[in-house]
C-alpha cells in the first residue's frame, strides 16, 4: 500500500526521498512540477488524489493556512476515499492542529501532528527529531515509517501537544541564533577574529547550536544557505507568542527575540536564509563577520 506525501519543499523533498530510499512506495503531490520530477515517485493531481490512493498521508507545508486547506479543503485529504491517517510534519501551532484533528475525525480519519527539527541537513541524513502527538496505537503502527526520517518522540494523545513542543524548541533556537549573532558582532567590532571566537565558544560554556553548526556552515563562509527561511522562523516565533500569551505566561524575552526576527525579515526579506539574521547586527556595528586570512 503506498504512502502519500504532500509538500516537496526544502524539508519535504528530502524527507520523501528518505522514505523512497527505505523501500516505501510513495505517491506525492506538490504544486511545483519540478519538485515532483526530482523525487521521481508517482505523482498525484491534488491532496484529495493522494488520499484516494494511500491509507497513510504525510504532509510538510509552510504555514497554518496551507495546512488547513490541504487537510480539510474541498480538494483536500478529508475528501479522499482511501485515507485512514494523516500525519502533519509542519509547524502550525496547537489550535490549527486541534482543528484539523477535529474535522478529520468527523470523517473517521486519524490525525497526528508530528513537527520536525533538524533542518535540511537533518532531513537529508534521516536524523530529524520528530515530535508526535495523537493516538498511541497509531504512533506505534507508524513508528517504522517515522524511523526512516529520524528519531520520533511521542508526546501524548492530546492533539497539538507536539506543536507546543516544537514551538518551545524553535523559540530557543531563535533565541540562541540572534544572541550568538549579536555577541559575535560585538567581538568583531572589538577586533577579534570571528573564527577564533567560534572555536573558543565551542570549547567553553558559551557554546550553542548556532556556534556549533550555523556559524561554521553558513555564516563564517558567508554562504547563508543553511536551508531555513527567515519568514518561517518569524512564523514560528509568532505562533509561540500566541500560545504563550493565551496561557498567560511571561513572554518578555520571547517578545524581544520576536522583534529582532521581524526586523531581520523586513530588512533581509522573508525568503532569505535565517542565518542572515546576523546582517542587521553587522550593518548597525559597521563590521562584517568574516574570518581573518591565515
Amino acid at each position: 500500500m503506498p504512502i502519500g506525501f504532500i509538500g516537496l519543499g526544502n524539508m519535504g523533498l528530502p524527507m520523501a526521498r528518505r522514505l523512497v530510499d527505505a523501500g516505501h512506495d510513495i505517491v506525492a503531490f506538490d504544486t511545483c512540477s519540478d519538485a515532483l520530477a526530482r523525487l521521481g515517485a508517482p505523482a498525484a493531481t491534488s491532496p484529495r488524489d493522494v488520499a484516494d490512493r494511500a491509507e497513510t498521508v504525510l504532509a510538510s507545508l509552510p504555514n497554518p493556512a496551507v495546512c488547513l486547506e490541504v487537510a480539510t479543503g474541498s480538494a483536500g485529504v478529508i475528501e479522499g476515499a482511501r485515507v485512514k491517517r494523516y500525519v502533519d510534519l509542519s509547524t502550525v501551532g496547537r489550535p490549527t492542529a486541534a482543528q484539523i484533528h477535529e474535522l478529520l475525525a468527523q470523517r473517521d480519519i486519524v490525525a497526528l501532528d508530528s513537527p520536525v527539527s533538524g533542518g535540511v541537513s537533518g532531513a537529508e541524513r534521516g536524523v530529524l527529531a520528530l515530535m508526535v502527538s495523537g493516538p498511541r496505537a497509531e504512533f506505534d503502527d507508524l513508528e517504522p515509517v517515522l524511523n526512516a526520517l529520524g528519531h520520533p518522540c511521542y508526546l501524548g494523545d492530546t492533539p497539538g501537544s507536539a506543536q507546543t513542543m516544537k514551538l518551545v524548541n524553535n523559540i530557543l533556537a531563535a533565541n540562541v541564533l540572534v544572541a550568538t549573532a549579536e555577541a559575535v558582532v560585538m567581538g568583531v567590532k572589538a577586533g577579534l577574529d570571528p573564527a577564533i571566537m567560534i572555536d573558543v565558544l565551542n570549547a567553553g560554556s558559551g557554546a550553542t547550536s548556532a556556534s556549533r553548526d550555523k556559524f561554521p556552515r553558513a555564516i563564517l563562509p558567508r554562504t547563508f544557505d543553511y536551508g531555513f527561511a527567515t519568514g518561517l522562523m518569524v512564523k514560528d516565533v509568532r505562533l509561540y507568542l500566541e500560545e504563550a500569551r493565551a496561557l498567560g505566561v511571561t513572554v518578555e524575552l520571547a517578545e524581544t527575540v520576536g522583534r529582532l526576527w521581524e526586523a531581520a525579515a523586513a530588512s533581509q526579506g522573508a525568503d532569505s536564509d535565517f542565518t542572515s539574521v546576523i546582517k542587521p547586527f553587522e550593518e548597525a556595528a559597521g563590521v562584517t563577520v568574516r574570518p581573518a586570512r591565515r
